[in-house]
């Protein structure tokens, strides 16, 4: 099986480097591979603390877990690798405490050799998911601690079939799982694995950070960012509708154009200017981009702001009364931690089988689950009609989940 899979990972080297050709996403991944991807060697005082994110979503999940690491290891060094270009390109924006960064190379037996001896980690953290069986293989040959952080496990996976013996064994070399659920606790379980812990969802600490920041933001302190939204709100609060997909903009500008005196913050998935122009050429809609919001010139009429930016709407959600987020009707579902640290209800499409959080949220009536226009409305009137104990209560809910960090690194330090 072993053979099979190295010859996959060939296969998948020689076929993107094809798409590259025409495909703007994978001419980036190429590009930032090979001779650009130069490492650079670890000062000799340091210990290094290898995290492996597949994109900027797992990045901002392992990030408070490195803030955390770095406040009890005097001498930490963090070393971030990325599969997808979208977290290489985007994590500067973070306030992050990252040493280094690069892509991460194929999964090949010559490249995590070569990966695993040149950096020498004293021990890896791969987030969430993206278990590259060459690379965990060879860190599990030279001693280093192997760690599973805010793991999330389904029924369906390939772990648990019976020809899954292969990928078992990849999980076999993990020192320990970090997991997110009790439900991919009693998974592992099951299949004989017994170093386990459900110490929660880090994300919840990341968006508590941000809360933080936000609250303790003096109105001297106002950005840019702040003053646009500020300005446009004028003391109003906004229906926020965070990382929309085509489906969700269809309904949401049907919503708009039959609210006119609410206030309303657009932020689309797609930020390409193809994109953001067929939105804005909608006769019916009456926006104004984020790039072109002038205070002097902006009309009262404009009731809608349109983020054409990538980095905003998590600043956003601090100016909104619920939010409408994206990605419920693929089964990609966006971030609703981030809404709901500043105590916004939250609703969103159907298919959410692989967000553990949506389906908390449901439970606990902090989340709403919406098919069409019609469920919308409703939801949004239930929400208005209930804002301050919905505020309330989903703010402290998200707080209540906050801690996962500390628990990692306080168990990972004990080992």
């Amino acid at each position: 099986m072993h053979l099979i899979y190295n010859f996959c990972i060939f296969l998948y080297g020689k076929l993107i480097a094809v798409f590259s050709l025409f495909d703007p996403k994978a001419k980036d991944w190429v590009r930032g591979r090979g001779k650009g991807n130069v490492w650079n060697p670890i000062p000799k005082n340091k210990h290094l603390y290898w995290f492996h994110c597949a994109s900027l979503g797992e990045f901002d999940q392992g990030l408070p877990i490195m803030k955390e690491l770095k406040s009890k290891v005097e001498d930490a060094y963090i070393l971030v690798t990325f599969f997808s270009p979208s977290g290489m390109n985007h994590f500067h924006k973070r306030d992050h405490c990252v040493d280094s960064a690069y892509y991460l190379e194929l999964d090949s037996k010559k490249n995590a050799r070569e990966f695993i001896s040149f950096f020498q980690p004293k021990a890896a953290f791969f987030v969430k998911y993206e278990f590259w069986a060459n690379y965990i293989f060879e860190a599990k040959k030279r001693g280093v601690k192997l760690l599973s952080v805010s793991a999330v496990f389904r029924s369906n996976q390939i772990y648990f079939k019976w020809y899954g013996s292969f990928f078992r064994k990849i999980l076999n070399s993990f020192d320990f799982f970090y997991l997110q659920t009790k439900e991919s606790k009693e998974l592992l379980n099951k299949i004989g694995f017994t170093n386990v812990f459900v110490s929660g969802d880090s994300r919840y600490d990341k968006v508590f950070e941000n809360y933080q920041s936000m609250k303790n933001k003096n109105v001297q302190d106002l950005n840019k960012m702040d003053e646009v939204f500020v300005d446009f709100l004028e003391g109003q609060k906004a229906i926020i509708i965070g990382s929309s997909w085509p489906v969700e903009e269809e309904m949401a500008i049907q919503f708009i154009n039959k609210n006119p005196k609410r206030k309303f913050i657009l932020a689309p998935h797609d930020v390409s200017k193809n994109h953001i122009n067929q939105i804005t050429s909608n006769p019916s809609l009456n926006c104004i981009k984020f790039t072109d919001f002038d205070k002097v010139k902006y009309s009262n009429s404009n009731n809608c702001l349109l983020l054409d930016t990538i980095g905003h709407l998590s600043t956003a959600y601090h100016y909104g009364s619920m939010a409408f987020i994206g990605g419920g009707f693929s089964g990609k579902l966006h971030n609703i931690l981030e809404p709901s640290i500043f105590g916004l209800p939250t609703f969103f499409g159907p298919n959410i089988k692989r967000f553990p959080e949506a389906e908390l949220f449901l439970k606990n009536k902090i989340s709403f689950k919406v098919e069409n226009l019609n469920d919308i409305e409703n939801t949004v009137s239930l929400i208005d009609e209930n804002v301050n104990e919905l505020k309330i209560k989903t703010q402290e809910f998200v707080f209540s989940l906050t801690g996962a960090s500390e628990k990692i690194v306080t168990h990972y330090l004990s080992l």
